[in-house]
């Protein structure tokens, strides 16, 4: 076989294994997966391959640095540049009280990630990109040019200045910014914008969904578990809407496991029979997907029937409840218990009507009403997942009210919270990173979190649910200042999916094919990277030269380099200061060994008796020679080598240590010393705050009290029959949002299914792994059904963050991705609503569609320029 049938070969293998990754390596030069880009022969790198099983070579801690809430560790074992194997945490024996950070299947498969056939290798450009944007429409389906990086700095480069010359500061959107990693060194390209005055930044609750703005107005603060050892103590767990055996792995589901153990009886609120409700429940309740409103309001209903509210606990630490008890100033006709009976509206609450709406059984409605208020010390921890639907604030002041109804608030075994776990303050924690960057003036870093000040008027940024819209009609939602005007010239993207992630794919293709500029640096050829003009291929964490991150209260993680990049790769950081000295402009960047070494020096870690912090590492004189840094010596439990080369830290639990964290705990014990941060200083039912701050917003309106209004495109929007189906999109096995989609082997164990009850499929014909067509109000997919009886009939689910492949001629998305479904419906503060689509589905009569496996990777070389 001749060197290019070879290289054939390889990349359409496509679960790719060592051997015919190492042989595509070979072939391409070995700069795939050898260090230091070695051009070895074929023969040569397969006695490689052998004499690296046979070695011990070296595991090395690496980075698992997605963002799906598990924070595991992962050990790469390296032997001459070459990853051959990938395990977890073996540092100490795993018990339930010192578990072992162990890794997910996502995790265990990220070599073929890193070193997959389908990783950028070079800067491109499309074929029939010109200044100004050239054939526009061709975004998408263009074919691809190589050029150097000197070309792809001086395209960046002179666009940029272009459109900032002709259009000003406000033409350029930029949809990536920091997270836990450190925002300047996340994404510092996009920091470039900065330097240059600034521009349009993008916002939304995303996975939080509507829980935000109730959380600051109704309790005062964003939530947080009770410490994982004091949900031991709880006697019933209610989980709503909660899947951590899918969406949160690591070994949040053994920690409720434990309290199961312990004596807890665990109930699960959830449209589908889930695997966490396989795993842990003893009774599984369903309920339609943006109607936990009618749930819970039908939950109150039989509480206050049967005077099984903790009225005590009401009048002493809330106000809102019933008239006696309002917030000054209130009509005290607003109050809660009045409208969940019906006073004023002449509807009362009750299971029955809240059935019609739910689908829960009235009876069981009753009894999961009477288990919450008489069973104590109970924990009730919902998800942000049912507050992802369209007016899901309305969601969340009920279950803040319901939960706090029971009066299992600061008190051992007892919590009310969406904050997931494990719970509470670090245990130990990383010193700061010595950065500092110029902050964007047009759109300022404090409104990513908790989100732009609607009555503030000098941000511009486009919501997450809104921006295909504002790019392509020029306008924009700006909060009390109404709708304002916009002309987006340029996209950024960094490290956001923000193509694939947000709503109305379809729409985002539009807006794509209208601006003058699109860049992308991304690790593949992902949805933003195809709809781009240049596309910087930029290295993963396991080819820098390491980092930590606190993984959760418990532990902090260091991991280092395993390979030397890859091709032409280069990371975020060496690409903007490149950029920085080809525009001309400066930006403050320290030596990323001082960032590291900034964050161990600072690390600290609880003491044994619980009543402070101290150092963590031991450092001497000669480390801090050695690396070459600034820094003092320093005393610490652990020297810095054991931490560089274990790269975890963990504190030991043990029950009744001194740890243990009880959210609102202080509160509790004196509400009056202790006051929460709402105008009353106490937990409020009615917040006339939070009404006026989701009005300001100048989407839609609430009322200062939990009430049920059908959301847009909830279950009331299936009863006109054309789209009589409600689509929700959990997060699934086989992606961390939608990394890791084109890794074949997930691709295989977990297919992109659409679950759908047997009723459902019944009626319209279909069997199970029929190929389906969905189809929405904003498009249509593809998908082979998983007909299971476990889903409620009336719902179809399918897991979010599949790659979008759509066929322009058709319109059909044929991968399934469900922005290619879930419309764009701002409501509230901005929330993504994608758990409230309105669906229909019907048997597909064209050619049936293969498995996902085995679809072609999308493996880009590009032409010579």
């Amino acid at each position: 076989m001749n060197k290019e049938n070879m290289i054939q070969k390889a990349l359409t293998d496509t679960v790719l294994t060592r051997r015919s990754f190492l042989k595509w390596s070979a072939a391409l030069g070995g700069t795939a997966a050898l260090a230091g880009g070695m051009n070895l022969g074929l023969k040569t790198v397969e006695a490689a391959a052998q004499t690296a099983a046979e070695t011990d070579g070296k595991w090395v801690t690496v980075a698992c640095w997605h963002n799906c809430g598990g924070r595991c560790l992962l050990k790469a074992h390296v032997v001459d540049g070459v990853v051959t194997r990938v395990k977890s945490d073996d540092t100490h024996p795993d018990s339930p009280n010192f578990p072992v950070q162990r890794a997910c299947v996502r995790g265990r498969s990220q070599r073929m990630q890193v070193f997959g056939a389908d990783r950028l290798k070079y800067p491109m450009k499309r074929k029939n990109w010109a200044p100004g944007g050239g054939k526009k429409e061709l975004r998408g389906k263009d074919e691809w040019v190589r050029i150097s990086w000197d070309e792809a700095l001086d395209i960046f480069a002179t666009e940029t200045k272009r459109i900032l010359d002709e259009h000003g500061n406000k033409s350029i959107y930029a949809t990536s910014y920091g997270d836990a990693f450190g925002a300047l060194y996340y994404d510092p390209i996009s920091r470039i914008f900065s330097v240059l005055g600034g521009n349009v930044g993008a916002w939304g609750t995303v996975s939080w969904g509507a829980w935000p703005a109730p959380s600051i107005h109704m309790m005062g603060g964003f939530p947080s578990t009770n410490d994982r050892l004091d949900l031991q103590n709880s006697k019933l767990i209610v989980l709503w809407g909660a899947n951590p055996a899918w969406s949160r792995q690591g070994n949040t589901t053994s920690f409720y496991m434990e309290a199961k153990r312990a004596g807890a009886r665990i109930i699960c609120v959830d449209p589908m029979y889930s695997a966490t409700a396989k795993t842990l429940a003893d009774e599984w309740i369903p309920c339609r997907p943006g109607t936990d409103t009618a749930l819970l309001l039908a939950i109150a209903y039989h509480m206050i029937e049967n005077n099984l509210q903790d009225q005590t606990f009401l009048d002493t630490y809330a106000v809102g409840f019933d008239r006696d008890h309002m917030p000054e100033g209130a009509d005290p006709k607003e109050n809660f218990k009045d409208y969940v009976l019906g006073k004023y509206d002449g509807t009362p609450k009750t299971p029955e009507w809240a059935s019609e709406i739910c689908g829960t059984h009235p009876s069981v409605i009753r009894s999961l009403s009477q288990q919450m208020a008489t069973t104590k010390p109970a924990a009730f921890i919902s998800s942000y997942a049912p507050a992802r639907t369209n007016r899901g604030e309305q969601y969340a002041q009920a279950f803040f009210t319901v939960g706090w109804m029971t009066g299992n608030v600061g008190i051992p075994g007892g919590v009310v919270t969406w904050d997931p776990l494990p719970g509470g303050p670090p245990l130990v924690k990383l010193g700061p990173r010595g950065t500092s960057y110029k902050d964007n003036p047009v759109f300022p870093s404090k409104y990513l979190f908790p989100f732009p000040d609607p009555a503030d008027e000098t941000w511009t940024g486009l919501n997450w649910s809104e921006q295909w819209d504002a790019i392509l009609n020029g306008e924009y939602t700006a909060g009390v200042r109404g709708k304002q005007p916009i002309d987006i010239r340029m996209i950024y993207h960094g490290h956001s999916a923000m193509l694939n992630q947000s709503p109305s794919l379809n729409k985002g293709i539009e807006a794509h094919r209208k601006v003058e500029f699109v860049v992308s640096a991304s690790q593949f050829l992902t949805t933003n990277s195809k709809y781009a003009d240049l596309v910087f291929p930029v290295t993963t964490y396991w080819e820098r030269v390491g980092d930590l991150i606190s993984a959760n209260r418990e532990s902090i993680f260091w991991w280092q380099q395993a390979s030397q990049p890859l091709f032409e790769a280069k990371s975020d950081l060496e690409i903007s200061l490149a950029l920085a000295e080809k525009m001309g402009i400066d930006i403050e960047m320290i030596p990323f060994e001082q960032v590291i070494f900034n964050q161990v020096a600072g690390a600290e870690v609880i003491k044994p008796d619980g009543s402070g912090f101290e150092k963590l590492v031991t450092i001497t004189a000669d480390d801090i020679k050695e690396w070459g840094v600034e820094g003092e010596p320093q005393k610490g439990r652990i020297s810095l080598k054991e931490f560089q080369e274990k790269g975890v830290y963990q504190v030991e639990r043990k029950p009744g240590d001194r740890f243990t964290h009880i959210q609102l705990k202080a509160f509790r014990d004196d509400p009056v010393a202790n006051p929460v941060g709402t105008p009353s200083g106490k937990l409020q039912i009615h917040s006339a705050n939070l009404a006026g701050h989701i009005a300001a917003f100048g989407w839609d309106k609430i009322a200062p009290i939990a009430k049920y209004e059908p959301p847009v495109e909830g279950y009331e929007g299936t009863l006109d029959g054309e789209y009589p189906l409600q689509l929700w999109t959990p997060h699934y096995l086989r992606r961390s949002h939608s990394v890791f989609d084109n890794v074949t082997w997930l691709r295989e164990a977990f297919p992109q299914e659409v679950w759908m009850n047997p009723i459902d499929a019944e009626a319209r014909g279909i069997e199970q792994g029929d190929t389906i067509k969905i189809t929405t109000k904003h498009g249509t997919a593809l998908r082979h059904v998983k007909v299971d009886a476990g889903i409620m009939p009336g719902t179809i689910a399918t897991g979010e963050g599949a790659w979008a492949d759509r066929d322009d001629d058709t319109g059909i998305d044929m991968a399934g991705a469900t922005n290619s479904l879930c419309g764009p419906v701002p409501t509230g503060q901005g929330v993504q609503g994608w758990n409230t689509t309105n669906a229909q589905v019907e048997k597909w009569t064209g050619k049936p569609i293969g498995a996902d496996y085995k679809q072609p990777q999308r493996i880009i070389f590009g032409e010579e320029a």
